[in-house]
């Protein structure tokens, strides 16, 4: 079997910057919703059998604690954090397994759910969607891989190189240095991907890098300066790569049989009519109807 694990604060934020608004009876934007609905919806009719969805029920995490200039639902239009809960509810309502996080974050939980999928010898591959950097510190050979369903573009480890000029396990000490600013640090001075990529090539953690740049291969001994930056602000550098290292401790599922998709549940017409897509929950019954007969 396949496991999809699917970023589903991204989805949200991607249909809502996409869709033109739609809203209910009471006024409640749901166009963001309905839109993420009927891309899961789709995965399904595909052949998906087993999936998850992780959300950022609160956008605030265990990280806001650590550092002070972390990302929050600042700026966040209010149409939009409004929708959460509600595709929490619809997905759930759907049939399919919602990871609502508050403590950690959404990909905290996709990061925990693929190392316990990949742990199944059942389990043939374990497809995290969302285009996110930090999941790229996931992916492992061709057994764990990162897709982006928006380009089709499926990346495993010799692809998470190519894109970052480092291997996985370094990804978490590149953030570090480059920075992230979708997350609210902004790394080490004057360390920038290129510089970060050649230097992390040799040397995988930031505990590795001799602290003396003339003891740093002849290829990357090319800048004193980025020695002196990165030791400078050491403790820093540290509390950034821990920001940027995923929990793999985030609740999450006991078995991947707990992610097999069983159809939707009885109250998920009401809310179909609710979000005026009577279509899908009509799609989603014939999906499942159809799973019967194969």
């Amino acid at each position: 079997m396949n496991i999809y694990l699917i970023d589903g604060t991204y989805e949200l934020f991607r249909h809502f910057f996409a869709l033109p608004s739609s809203k209910d009876s009471g006024g409640q934007e749901i166009a963001a919703v309905r839109g993420v609905l009927f891309s899961v919806l789709s995965m399904i009719e595909s052949g998906t059998t087993h999936l998850g969805v992780a959300t950022d029920h609160v956008v605030e995490s265990f990280r806001n604690n650590l550092y002070p200039g972390y990302k929050t639902a600042e700026g966040v239009p209010p149409e939009l954090l409004s929708q959460f809960p509600i595709l929490e509810e619809a997905l759930q309502a759907m049939g399919v397994l919602v990871w609502p996080m508050i403590e950690f974050e959404a990909d905290d939980a996709l990061a925990s759910a693929a190392a316990r999928a990949a742990c199944d010898q059942r389990v043939q591959q374990v497809i995290i969607c969302t285009p996110d950097k930090d999941l790229a510190q996931c992916v492992a050979g061709t057994r764990v891989v990162q897709l982006d369903r928006r380009q089709n573009a499926l990346r495993d480890e010799a692809g998470v190189v190519a894109k970052f000029g480092v291997s996985p396990v370094s990804i978490p000490d590149y953030l570090a240095v480059v920075g992230d600013s979708a997350d609210g640090f902004p790394g080490v001075p004057g360390w920038g991907a290129k510089a970060a990529a050649a230097v992390l090539a040799h040397y995988p953690h930031l505990e590795n890098i001799p602290r003396d740049s003339r003891d740093w291969p002849q290829s990357i001994r090319r800048s004193r300066s980025l020695a002196e930056s990165l030791f400078s602000t050491w403790d820093d550098a540290l509390l950034f790569r821990t920001l940027a290292t995923l929990r793999l401790d985030a609740p999450v599922f006991e078995t991947v049989d707990d992610l097999h998709w069983p159809g939707p549940q009885p109250e998920f017409e009401a809310l179909c009519r609710r979000l005026d897509s009577p279509n899908l929950f009509n799609r989603a019954k014939s999906s499942k109807a159809q799973a019967k007969t194969k």
